[in-house]
């Protein structure tokens, strides 16, 4: 938390200039800094109907989100309040407070499905909130609902009939959460009490009728049903009378309705222990800088005149994400391969073991932090530069081994030359003197630690360029004959020939060990992916069965309301039939 910026009072998030919605930068910025999971909480309803109190106390302030005390709508656009979750450590609670809907102040309300549809997108509880009760004109109030799938697409291509099911919908979703404010009535269903939960359940109830009336009740109902797959209801009576509203920063508890307050209580505990944190498909995590880009990326869409789509949205969260895995995953690579790896090392096989586990590290890194990388672009990228970097190592390994071996070989030998320049091999059995001389300055050299992959090509090649003082020093020796000379020569040769052989056939088990460490490296990118794409069939098949278990609970409500409606129907006709057989009939004689 210490390296989050601090928000200690609400900002303006999405900006509503009349014309259309604007990101704020500087509110942005301050989001991007909460790398924690984010539990987002949104409201959304009607104009002066309390909104702000309530994300007021979830912020634990009195005062924080402008209430205002007129008609007039206060807030405006969507405006954002970070604070640390109090009952979830390591996590942050974002609360979005969004412009009253309705306000008439505005002339064209074109803003207020956007501003609703941007708040179901972004939050992971969504609480609509509203005067009084449940009734139909409550409902007409909420047909920004049934415009959700005229404004935002889960996927970026629907069906063959171009139509979107609501499981799509479903999977990303908010849970809803009904406030309803001033409540007066009883909670009661035919004399018995019922929870706020069983009266939002009964009022979301659906009429069996096939008119335009019929089809007008249901829609916005069917819509919330199929819609949130979490539904919760909450009420509150008036906090206090009428003159004393606009006051509600200043009073304190002890001062509002004793009820009212209670209730509050009960309302922000069950936010703050079952909100559950903002989730992409894929079981993906939303942070601050993740919630920003989601911002920017709906923002821009409605913007630019296309439907925000969540799905596009995930994949342009995913590029850049993705990206900067394969970024992290490589800085991980540099930092820990240059604190292990000390140059020259003694073998190519040191440096290659140095570099798999390295290497299994960034790979594992990528994994964690990457997710929807489609065609597995991004991590075929990393590979490439793994691979890059190993060769490059392999490259700088090489050449300390040969500067290291360079620079022992002029101080070893740097006493030879000199003595060979002053002439104190050319005189008889100077020859032998001087091949015993190099002997014991080539086994000084070779028991030199620390001369890495190199030591004996750049020996060699050192040996090379120095035969043509040898062979001078043996034809200046005058105590050798001429065949002896000549069986030297060929002994020369002989070890030289030998000491190429040697050097092929170490160039050959180095390209032997390179393909190995290739392979493995192959290997490796396979196994973290298929555990990594295990892990992902696993989620999304808890996605489905979650999904599914929704679909099935709506369609086993409303197969029960049908039930009950066809059992009321039957004894509705029952009881009319008893009626009329208990009515005393008239008899007629015909005399």
């Amino acid at each position: 938390m210490a390296s989050e910026m601090v928000m200690p009072a609400p900002m303006c998030l999405i900006e509503n200039t009349g014309e259309q919605l604007v990101a704020n930068q500087e509110a942005l910025k301050i989001l991007s800094a909460h790398k924690n999971p984010l539990v987002v909480v949104a409201i959304v309803g009607l104009y002066r109907t309390g909104k702000s109190y309530l994300m007021n106390k979830l912020a634990g302030k009195n005062k924080g989100f402008s209430l205002g005390s007129t008609v007039q709508s206060h807030t405006k656009g969507i405006w954002i309040w970070c604070v640390p979750h109090p009952k979830k450590p390591n996590h942050t609670l974002v609360l979005l407070d969004t412009e009253g809907l309705g306000d008439v102040e505005k002339g064209n309300n074109q803003n207020d499905s956007w501003i609703f549809a941007l708040a179901i997108l972004l939050s992971s509880t969504f609480v609509y909130n509203s005067m009084g009760t449940i009734n139909q004109q409550a409902m007409d109030q909420l047909h920004y609902v049934t415009e959700l799938s005229d404004r935002i697409r889960a996927k970026s291509s629907p069906n063959a009939n171009g139509i979107e099911d609501s499981a799509d919908f479903m999977s990303f979703f908010p849970d809803f959460v009904w406030t309803l404010r001033d409540f007066s009535l009883d909670l009661e269903v035919n004399g018995l009490p019922i929870t706020a939960d069983e009266y939002l359940e009964n009022s979301l109830k659906l009429k069996r009728g096939t008119t335009e009336s019929d089809q007008n009740f249901n829609l916005p109902r069917l819509c919330i049903r199929k819609f949130f797959p979490n539904k919760k209801c909450f009420i509150f009576d008036r906090p206090t009378h009428r003159k004393k509203l606009g006051q509600l920063e200043t009073l304190h508890d002890n001062e509002l309705d004793s009820e009212f307050v209670q209730q509050t209580a009960v309302f922000c505990s069950y936010i703050f222990s079952n909100s559950k944190t903002k989730t992409l498909s894929g079981g993906i995590k939303v942070n601050g800088p993740r919630l920003e880009n989601l911002v920017l990326t709906y923002v821009n869409a409605i913007s630019s005149g296309d439907l925000p789509c969540m799905e596009n949205a995930v994949l342009a969260l995913a590029q850049i994400e993705n990206a900067a895995a394969v970024q992290k995953a490589i800085a991980h690579y540099d930092q820990e391969m240059s604190q292990r790896v000390q140059l020259p090392t003694e073998t190519l096989q040191e440096l290659l073991d140095l570099h798999q586990a390295c290497e299994k590290e960034a790979i594992e890194l990528f994994m964690n932090s990457s997710f929807k990388d489609v065609d597995h672009l991004f991590q075929k990228d990393l590979g490439a530069q793994l691979e890059k970097k190993r060769d490059e190592f392999c490259k700088q390994n090489q050449q300390a081994s040969t500067d290291r071996c360079s620079d022992l070989l002029k101080d070893i030998f740097s006493p030879l030359e000199e003595a060979v320049k002053q002439g104190v091999y050319s005189k008889p059995r100077g020859y032998r003197l001087f091949i015993q001389k190099m002997q014991e300055l080539k086994t000084e050299y070779l028991q030199k630690p620390g001369k890495g992959i190199q030591a004996e090509e750049v020996l060699q090649e050192y040996l090379k360029s120095k035969e043509s003082m040898t062979d001078a020093i043996l034809q200046t020796d005058q105590t050798l004959t001429e065949k002896e000379k000549e069986i030297e020569v060929e002994r020369v040769k002989a070890e030289s020939a030998q000491a190429a052989t040697k050097a092929l056939e170490e160039m050959q088990i180095k390209n032997q060990q390179m393909m190995e460490q290739k392979e493995r490296s192959y290997q490796e990118h396979v196994k973290q992916l298929t555990e990594k794409m295990e892990r992902d069939r696993i989620q999304l098949l808890e996605e489905q069965k979650r999904t599914l278990a929704c679909k099935l609970q709506e369609q086993s409500q409303l197969l029960k309301e049908g039930f009950q409606n066809e059992s009321k129907q039957l004894h509705n006709e029952i009881e009319n039939l008893r009626r009329n057989m208990a009515r005393p009939r008239t008899v007629c004689v015909i005399s």
